[in-house]
């Protein structure tokens, strides 16, 4: 079973993104609760692999958002301009003044170190995102008279809110039928479905969803609390169990959703906050493969690594379609993307195939 990818020249789009964008408000080194000022960045799990796969591999990315049209969307809308993402499916939505009917997410972050962990405290009620609905998009014309070889979504974007939910669900159905492929990014957030159905409502939409995705990418929690799937002997450590675990998983999930033609995960023991164990697997065509392991790697943020690596596979797997090379593109960009500041990526595609390659950190001058 292989990936039918359009050729780059039929289309407009490499990759289009379908997700919120927030301003990440970073304290550095220091806490929310006692920082006096804070670094400002952009993210969102739907957006940071297209903006990786723009930033760090040179793709031709876009991504469907919507903001308050106020000076915080603009400064997102900036940033999203200097990583080089496409804003022509942008929605921009009339601000009131005050944020009573619409506003644009934040999202404070403490990267976290040694015995601290990391800690996220979104502010993102009645987001214009939030509030994104069917019709909103003319998908024909997005996958069809322009062009897109990949779509990317994910399950934070359709945890948002009832609308966002059947958004979601039009978008996968009018990529499948225009033959773009789709990656999702199940990225289960307890707090975020709650409100909307809880569990049994995650396990409905997702379920609907997972029926048009061709790359499936989660973890075994995200199996097991968005599909339903469990398997005994689930942990959180990189060990030979959770391989195993991961492996039995995919035999269950493939078996339902036979249009799956790769799922993938990240393995990763998390020692301190400042210390992890990483990993990967891809499974595609019956085969499992796994990654380099990069144990006892150094984080400064590891915030959105996993959208790193996510975007480090669609690498992979548009310019060689191979997926052992695609996995250890994913696991070395998700790496290096650790290593900086912020949710996005500040790897270049050099430093990606020279961690691939066994290079060191030896200076460089």
């Amino acid at each position: 079973m292989s990936l039918n990818i359009k050729p780059a020249e039929a289309c407009r789009f490499d990759i289009v993104s379908l997700g919120e964008i927030m301003l990440r408000l970073d304290p550095g080194e220091g806490r929310v609760r006692t920082a006096r000022s804070f670094q400002a960045w952009e993210g969102g799990g739907e957006y940071n692999v297209a903006r990786g796969l723009r930033k760090c591999f040179g793709l031709r990315s876009a991504a469907v958002t919507a903001f308050a049209d106020n000076e915080v969307g603009r400064l997102i809308e900036d940033f999203m301009m200097q990583g080089g993402v496409c804003t022509d499916y942008v929605k921009w939505v009339p601000y009131d003044g005050i944020g009573r009917s619409v506003r644009n997410g934040l999202n404070f972050t403490e990267r976290g170190f040694g015995i601290r962990g990391a800690v996220g405290v979104p502010d993102r009620a009645n987001t214009a995102a939030s509030q994104m609905k069917p019709g909103d998009v003319d998908w024909d014309s997005l996958f069809g008279k322009q062009g897109v070889r990949w779509f990317h979504t994910g399950g934070i974007f359709a945890a948002l809110s009832e609308t966002t939910a059947a958004l979601t669900i039009e978008a996968v159905e009018a990529a499948h039928r225009h033959g773009v492929i789709v990656s999702y990014d199940l990225n289960y957030r307890p707090s975020l479905w709650k409100s909307i159905g809880g569990l049994k409502k995650a396990q409905e939409v997702n379920r609907a969803i997972a029926r048009h995705v061709d790359v499936m990418i989660g973890n075994e929690e995200d199996y097991t609390a968005s599909l339903g799937f469990e398997v005994e002997g689930v942990d959180e450590s990189i060990s030979h169990i959770e391989v195993e675990s991961f492996q039995r998983m995919i035999g269950k999930a493939v078996a339902e959703f036979p249009n799956f033609k790769a799922t993938a995960t990240t393995l990763r023991t998390v020692k301190t906050a400042t210390v992890n164990d990483w990993g990967a697997m891809v499974w595609m065509g019956g085969r499992f493969y796994q990654s380099k392991a990069y144990p006892g790697l150094e984080i400064l943020d590891r915030v959105g690594g996993g959208d790193s690596f996510a975007s480090g596979l669609i690498y992979g797997f548009l310019k060689k379609g191979d997926p052992q090379w695609a996995v250890d593109c994913g696991a070395a960009h998700g790496a290096l993307a650790m290593t900086t500041p912020g949710d996005t990526s500040m790897a270049t595609v050099q430093e990606v195939e020279k961690v691939m390659s066994g290079g060191g950190a030896r200076v460089v001058r």
